[in-house]
């Protein structure tokens, strides 16, 4: 019995021999899978990064609006002004109309550059007159008003309707109360009417209408100069209160101010028209 242990052990360590090979050879092919698996997870997520950041170039593109305002005539030539606006501000200006032959090329060459920096960095029509070019900077400023009512009028319904969406995913009673306040506020538009001359000066109304009704009035232009400064202080204030009240155009001419109520009536068809109204 003694003898046979050296060969108990020989046989003892073959068989550990044979298992720790067999083992090894069991963890080589396991490791390969993992390996893959973890190559593979960085290039899903590079696959990925791409769209996201995609999705969000055409959102920020999706916000930008090229508006054509409308053709201004002076006493040298007709204005026309086109603006591109972004997150709510004017990102760039340019004159696609603007007074030309004999001394006019050389006032517009001079004035236009000046009045496109001057719309783009004060972002509204309150822009001061180029010297020596009243008459383009007139039409200029009218023209790029009309661009930025329309602005207002299409740019103001989606961002408030982008707004709604956001407040829909915080609760369902946010979502119904933000849906009414968007909607109300698509609806809104600011429209400048056209202006019309009369023996005394032109005259020009810009209104608001919201549900089909005028919320607001104002005259843009209006005879000035001696005389015509009281009667227009006088006329105007009844003139925007009458077409508030009426909500259209048919309102009754202040007395003592014919010329300029039938210049204001006019101007007001023209912008209820544009309005859709």
């Amino acid at each position: 019995m003694k003898k046979s242990h050296p060969m108990r052990r020989i046989v003892l360590a073959g068989a550990a021999t044979v298992s720790g090979i067999v083992l090894l050879l069991s963890l080589k092919p396991a490791s390969d899978p993992a390996a893959a698996s973890a190559d593979g997870a960085p290039q899903g997520q590079q696959s990925a990064a791409p769209q996201g950041s995609g999705g969000a170039q055409a959102a920020a593109g999706a916000q930008s609006q090229m508006l054509t305002g409308d053709v201004v005539k002076t006493d040298y030539g007709n204005v026309q002004v086109r603006i591109t606006v972004a997150g709510g501000k004017i990102t760039s200006a340019a004159a696609l109309q603007s007074p030309t032959g004999g001394r006019s090329t050389t006032v517009s060459t001079d004035a236009v550059p000046k009045l496109n920096k001057a719309a783009v960095t004060a972002g509204t029509a309150d822009i001061d007159a180029v010297s020596g070019a009243t008459y383009t900077s007139g039409g200029y400023k009218k023209s790029l008003q009309s661009a930025l009512d329309k602005a207002g009028a299409t740019g103001g319904g989606s961002a408030d309707a982008g707004g709604t969406g956001g407040t829909g995913g915080g609760s369902g009673s946010g979502d119904a109360s933000g849906s009414g306040a968007g909607a109300g506020a698509a609806q809104a538009k600011t429209v400048t009417g056209k202006a019309v001359t009369t023996d005394y000066g032109p005259v020009q109304v810009r209104v608001t209408v919201s549900g089909g009704k005028i919320t607001k009035a104002e005259a843009v232009q209006m005879p000035k100069g001696g005389r015509s400064d009281q009667i227009s202080g006088d006329s105007v204030p009844k003139l925007n209160a009458a077409a508030v009240a009426a909500g259209n155009a048919d309102i009754d001419a202040v007395s003592g101010a014919t010329y300029t109520s039938g210049g204001y009536k006019e101007s007001l068809q023209s912008a209820l028209d544009q309005a859709g109204g």
